[in-house]
């Protein structure tokens, strides 16, 4: 059984920074795209940025230009730098793996951007 294990998150001030790390506890054979998810209190899970094999990106709009998507494929890590960062980013943070066979997912990590 995979298991997905995120670090990185907590507290911080409005324009400052987090790193989320994701890591997978073993080889995961065929991965197609990682990503990481947010949802907030009485909202929807929502993608903020997805990173495929060829390393092409896609973010959501409220964070273009503020997170950066990146991934270290022999690891079979994804990482996600956050900028700039708002108390609307206040979240909790989940990471997805992608494979051809099964999709996993993170325990998720509380992001909390105070004002």
């Amino acid at each position: 059984q995979v298991q997905l294990v995120e670090s990185g998150g907590g507290l911080v001030q409005a324009g400052g920074s987090l790193r989320l790390s994701c890591a997978a506890s073993r080889s995961i054979v065929s991965i197609r795209t990682m990503g990481w998810y947010r949802q907030a209190p009485g909202k929807e899970r929502e993608l903020v940025a997805a990173i495929t094999t060829s390393s092409s990106t896609v973010y959501a709009d409220s964070v273009k230009g503020r997170f950066t998507i990146s991934r270290d494929n022999a690891k079979n890590t994804v990482f996600l730098q956050m900028d700039s960062l708002k108390p609307e980013d206040t979240a909790v943070y989940y990471c997805k793996i992608e494979s051809v066979w099964a999709h996993y997912w993170g325990q998720g990590t509380q992001v909390t951007v105070s004002s």
